[in-house]
């Protein structure tokens, strides 16, 4: 356990010998008042488990995110507190009530991240080959292979006139 969260903790249970203000905390380690405030309130809420980390990645449901967003708007209080309640982080509330007064609730329904695959493309191919036969299917192929044979005929005689044009490319001697 950190250093700074068994102090924090020691100063919410009372154990600690000397009782001390969270500014006195705050000057002894070095450590922002408003940090130390957030663990306190995370302690008093949800115990000792509000300081471990997680392992894994929480994903929340569209009905979650609402219910979040309609107590945050229908009581007076904080984001912080709104979200120490429900064992979020405040920007990640911020973030819902700015989706949902932009988009609505599709915006809150989870999607997909990330690159979309390649393989529609493979797929399209398979189809366009299944319906020709054996025969059909080697002319293509015979076709494409031919098509990359002039193509690389054709890069090879472009570097040949270069190389007789501009001559051999010389690294640059170094002067001393």
């Amino acid at each position: 356990m950190p250093n700074r969260l068994h102090n924090s903790i020691l100063y919410l249970t009372g154990t600690r010998p000397t009782s001390k203000s969270l500014s006195d905390l705050e000057e002894k380690y070095h450590i922002s008042y408003k940090l130390i405030s957030e663990w306190v309130n995370r302690y008093r809420l949800q115990g000792i488990d509000a300081f471990w980390h997680r392992k894994s990645r929480r994903f929340f449901s569209v009905d979650f995110k609402l219910r979040v967003i309609d107590y945050y708007q229908t009581h007076e209080e904080s984001m912080a507190s709104v979200a120490a309640k429900f064992d979020l982080l405040p920007h990640q509330i911020s973030v819902w009530l700015s989706q949902f007064q932009t988009g609505g609730i599709e915006t809150l329904k989870p999607h997909r991240k990330g690159r979309k695959p390649q393989m529609t493309h493979s797929k399209n191919k398979i189809r366009h080959l299944a319906g020709k036969t054996e025969v059909e299917r080697l002319k293509e192929e015979l076709a494409q292979k031919n098509k990359e044979l002039r193509q690389t005929k054709l890069e090879r005689d472009i570097l040949k006139k270069s190389l007789a044009l501009f001559g051999p490319s010389r690294p640059n001697k170094k002067h001393r």
